[in-house]
């Protein structure tokens, strides 16, 4: 997952949103742990379009 911190208004929405409980908010940045399966919940629940799906290498 890739996070604009320029769009990210820190509302939180994506944390609740997710089943694995992967996501952590802090002052700064959204961060993701290991858990993180791509679900892709957190991008269609974000209000403002800050995280999108990185290209797969």
């Amino acid at each position: 997952m890739q996070v604009s911190i320029e769009r990210c208004h820190h509302c939180g929405a994506c944390v609740g949103s997710c089943p694995k409980n992967a996501i952590y908010l802090n002052d700064l940045v959204l961060l993701f742990n290991q858990d993180c399966n791509r679900c892709g919940r957190c991008v269609k629940v974000c209000p403002v379009a800050a995280i999108t799906m990185e290209a797969k290498a």
